[in-house]
């Protein structure tokens, strides 16, 4: 009898292993038969094709799939046009999926990665027009800051991955050179002063030596709190990874720096993507995917211009009522950010003493915003300072999202590059805009949802999610945060000024053929924001066209869609459950957001 039981037994095992065999061939080979499987499949492939997103990203480890963390990603154009006919493929099979056979939530998820990826395929033709290493971002300064901060080190392996990652590092580079000669080949090359400002930033980066490279200094000091390394293991990573840096990364970086050289020549000072091949329709490309709307760079320019006006007449009353009368808004803004009342000391102190502070800012916003929304998100996220080795040419902040196995949180990084330019009364409404419940809490969030596919909690809409962080700035001011700060809430409408200027600026430089120098004296002169700061927004806007649009695009549309909800439902209004409809789902298009709220605004009806 045990005989015969076992027999069946392993029958039934055969059985649910063939099973599990075709269901697994059928998921990875052809087209699954349930869209759900499809969701996932698009976004696994992603995923694993991508090392450092995984790793940054945190949902394997737990698993114990951890052979990525000693790999780095493909970035050969080969890779990128393959990319692009995956995308292809991918969009023909999620419409093969009828919607009317859909749930809704299928059906939502099904029009969010159908917008995504046509955005994707339209844009093959200008798949190179970008500049990949430039002042703000690309391989050379994003790669020592991942694995400085980012790369797993909790063990010994961690640390054999990390020498891994080093020694593989010299041939994504070489893959990025290809790609820039490419680029070259077709007449797309960056601005002079991005190619100055590379060169800079890279020489710099080259010249301490091995020891003192971020890559070792971080390691060193992350290696230190692994229990299970004794001393002197401790020492021979050190050992390795110093090496390992004079014999991979610091010659990988000379190639760059030769071939940025000898290319430094041939750059102009035009600065808009207007002078690349076929500039004007890429440009109309750029403001479509980060706007998710069909504005028009002339569109967007006029309500730059009208939102400057209003703004600057909301400061005006301020600036009057505390008596500083006689002068531009521009010219008070400038005053104010050299007052003493209102600056840190230009040194260590006074750098501690401002993340101290965004960290008191953030505790109280959080402890704030349970009387605006439903649930608060589970992730922490804590304050740093931008790293020292990039933060000449990076923006005044930006935010990391937290690792979805919660073994890192959310960082807010703060640059405090020169602390006469951290004015204290726009420190609120940055760690609002950057945190909580800005973008940190809309992030964590979305990584925090139920039921939906993964790739719902990550993908990017740059118009959702910055206009949600310039959307809470202003839901602050609704709240009562500011009152009795009326330097915090002139801290506030200069944020939001500083974004109005940008519709400006960007169309202004990308579509009017606006210079450099045209564009910081505009927006000097209208915000009174530091001369450091402004110069390094304009040089973001021009390598990276129509992202500083979505900001304001979509603040002005979810102001409109509370306004329309308001209207609608009157004492009905709840505004816990008119955020919860925009954080529910994750990120968006607009138009799709809409939608979201129309159906909101039916239910609440009855």
């Amino acid at each position: 009898m045990l005989k015969r039981i076992i027999k069946w037994l392993f029958v039934l095992f055969l059985a649910g292993v063939s099973v599990l065999g075709v269901f697994v061939v059928n998921a990875v080979y052809f087209k699954p038969w349930s869209i759900n499987i499809f969701y996932e499949k698009v976004f696994v492939r992603v995923l694993f094709e991508n090392p450092e997103l995984l790793t940054a990203i945190g949902l394997v480890e737990r698993l114990g799939i951890r052979a990525h963390s000693g790999q780095l990603g493909d970035a050969s154009p080969q890779k990128q046009q393959a990319d692009l006919e995956q995308s292809k493929r991918d969009l023909a099979t999620l419409r093969s999926y009828p919607l009317a056979s859909q749930t809704p939530s299928q059906r939502l998820s099904t029009r969010i990665l159908d917008w995504f990826m046509t955005r994707v395929v339209e844009g093959e033709k200008f798949q190179f027009h970008n500049y990949p290493v430039n002042q703000l971002f690309g391989i050379q300064n994003q790669l020592p800051s991942f694995l400085a901060n980012t790369h797993r080190l909790f063990d010994a392996q961690d640390c054999e991955y990390y020498l891994q990652r080093l020694e593989a590092l010299p041939r994504k580079y070489d893959q990025v050179l290809e790609g820039l000669k490419l680029r070259e080949s077709k007449g797309i090359l960056p601005p002079r002063f991005v190619v100055d400002r590379v060169l800079k930033e890279m020489t710099e980066f080259v010249a301490k030596p091995a020891a003192e490279n971020i890559l070792a200094t971080s390691f060193h000091q992350r290696s230190a709190k692994i229990k299970e390394l004794s001393a002197a293991q401790r020492a021979e990573f050190q050992k390795k990874v110093e090496a390992s840096i004079t014999q991979n990364v610091f010659p990988a970086y000379q190639k760059f720096i030769a071939y940025f050289q000898a290319v430094l020549p041939k750059t102009t000072t035009d600065d808009g993507v207007w002078k690349l091949p076929d500039g004007e329709a890429f440009y109309a490309y750029m403001l479509k995917q980060n706007t998710t709307t069909s504005l028009n760079p002339k569109e967007i320019h006029e309500i730059g211009l009208a939102e400057v006006a209003r703004i600057e007449g909301e400061m005006r009353a301020i600036l009057d009522a505390q008596g500083h009368t006689g002068e531009t808004v521009g010219a008070w803004m400038t005053k104010l950010g050299k007052d003493p009342r209102f600056v840190f000391p230009n040194d260590d102190a006074g750098r501690k003493a401002a993340i101290a502070e965004y960290t008191r800012i953030i505790v109280d916003s959080t402890e704030r915003s349970k009387q605006i929304f439903r649930t608060i998100p589970k992730a922490p996220v804590e304050v740093k300072r931008i790293p020292e080795f990039k933060e000449k040419t990076a923006p005044g902040a930006y935010y990391e999202p937290a690792a979805l196995d919660g073994s890192r949180p959310g960082v807010f990084y703060a640059n405090l590059r020169d602390m006469g330019e951290v004015s204290k009364w726009g420190m609120r409404t940055l760690a609002y805009h950057e945190a909580v419940p800005g973008h940190h809490f809309q992030i964590a969030t979305a990584q925090e949802i139920k039921g939906v596919p993964q790739f719902r909690k990550l993908i990017p809409f740059t118009a959702y999610s910055e206009g949600w962080a310039l959307y809470t700035e202003w839901l602050a001011k609704e709240a009562g945060w500011y009152e009795g700060d009326p330097y915090g809430d002139l801290g506030r409408l200069q944020a939001e000024l500083f974004r109005a200027v940008r519709l400006v600026v960007d169309t202004g430089i990308h579509s009017q053929r606006w210079t450099r120098e045209k564009a910081i004296a505009y927006m000097l002169d209208k915000t009174g924001m530091g001369e450091k700061d402004v110069t390094a927004e304009i040089e973001r806007y021009i390598v990276m066209p129509g992202q500083a649009c979505a900001y304001k695009v979509g603040m002005l549309r979810m102001q409109a869609l509370r306004k329309q909800a308001q209207s609608a439902l009157g004492p009905k209004f709840d505004q816990r459950d008119f955020h919860t409809v925009l954080l529910e789902n994750g990120a968006m298009p607009l138009d799709i957001l809409e939608e979201q709220v129309k159906e909101y605004i039916d239910r609440k009806k009855g």
